[in-house]
């Protein structure tokens, strides 16, 4: 039985999208924290530390909680695809002249909506907040890029993490140390101003390279080679990660 890779990922993608619209909660919930720590952030903390720079704090750390909901809603993923596996979903597709690709990209695909829903939502927010920028169409367009890639390499992680776990809170535990991730990068504070070891961890891991990429569009800066260094840890990261789950999903359903 021959089978249509696009048409089928369409179909199954259409499915898991209306569990989402019957369950807007999901967007919600992965709205709240990003948007409690933006008030914690700007109107407690915001006044009391020093970026250096002329930006508002607003402006200055919004690029590292639009990662942080983008790592929130991620663990939805793995959730939604451990159900799968122990509600018997892929065994009735396997038994169906379905293409196998097609039921893990469904899940990716309605992530991707899902994360890019509430990413607007909190820019939505920061911009009651105080949030400007004068970043033009290309600009954003490559804030969109970095955060679509950051979103397919995150996803694809929890798709690991969700056909790995043993149970439910297992599947989306994975996402707390991403989550945590952002506070020990540029995303609140300069790096200058942490401890040596922490500095040079901060410095040196993904997260401060995609935020600074993000930070310089929005304020129209020069990226210089952090967008490299950025893109080259989402590339790579998105590819291992993709690997891995065909990998554990082949293992599974053979």
């Amino acid at each position: 039985m021959t089978t249509n890779v696009l048409a089928d990922t369409g179909v199954l993608t259409g499915r898991s999208l209306r569990h989402i619209l019957r369950s807007p909660d999901t967007i919600i919930t992965t709205a709240v924290t990003p948007i409690a720590l933006m008030l914690l952030f700007v109107y407690v903390f915001g006044g009391a530390i020093d970026t250096g720079s002329k930006e508002s704090y607003v402006d200055y750390m919004l690029p590292g909680i639009l990662l942080i909901t983008i790592a929130s809603g991620v663990a939805y993923t793995a959730y939604r695809l451990f159900l799968d596996m122990q509600g018997g979903i892929f065994e009735r597709f396997q038994s169906m002249p379905i293409s196998r690709p097609s039921v893990l990209w469904a899940h990716v695909l309605t992530s991707l909506a899902a994360n890019l829903a509430s990413i607007a939502i909190i820019i939505g927010v920061a911009l009651i907040m105080g949030f400007r920028t004068g970043a033009s169409v290309a600009a954003w367009l490559a804030v969109t890029g970095i955060l679509v890639l950051f979103t397919l390499a995150l996803t694809w992680i929890a798709v690991i993490a969700g056909l790995s776990a043993k149970t439910v809170d297992g599947a989306s535990a994975f996402s707390y140390p991403l989550i945590f991730l952002p506070f020990i990068s540029s995303a609140f504070v300069p790096t200058d101003s942490m401890p040596g070891p922490v500095a040079w961890f901060a410095e040196n891991q993904p997260v401060t390279s995609i935020v600074n990429t993000i930070r310089a569009l929005f304020a129209q800066e020069p990226v210089g080679n952090e967008i490299w260094v950025a893109l080259g840890w989402l590339i790579g990261i998105l590819v291992v990660a993709y690997a891995f789950a065909v990998a554990r999903y082949r293992k599974k359903v053979s």
